[in-house]
């Protein structure tokens, strides 16, 4: 089982992410999963926290994402899931830990490294 889930939407050529307050990084909205929560819980308790006036229509797992990542030597365990549908205000509900959320473009902003890794992948560079 992944250590945190993580949201991905879209709509209009942009993405739902949220800024840390800690380093002003963005990143998809998410976080750790608690004992015996699973993957899919965890994501809407979550997004819940984070996000309470957002509300999720079905989401599908995309990918649980294991890796090592090469400059910080810090583990990945992820669950990433796709919404299809989201509405409602982007209201911050944990405003220690968060302080904006956006629909932004996916290229342009400084992001997490697992941020990045899921934008590189499912949003890769169009060329030129």
């Amino acid at each position: 089982m992944a250590k945190s889930s993580k949201l991905v939407a879209a709509r209009k050529g942009r993405v739902l992410l949220v800024r840390r307050r800690s380093d002003r990084l963005w990143m998809f909205p998410g976080g750790r999963r608690r004992v015996g929560e699973s993957e899919r819980k965890c994501l809407r308790r979550e997004i819940g926290e984070e996000l309470p006036k957002i509300k999720l229509g079905p989401v599908k797992l995309w990918k649980e994402v294991k890796a090592k990542n090469r400059q910080s030597g810090r583990k990945m365990s992820d669950a990433i899931f796709v919404a299809t549908k989201v509405s409602g205000r982007l209201k911050i509900g944990d405003k220690q830990e968060i302080d904006k959320a956006a629909w932004c473009k996916p290229r342009g902003l400084r992001l997490t490294p697992t941020s990045r890794y899921i934008r590189d992948k499912l949003f890769p560079k169009q060329p030129r």
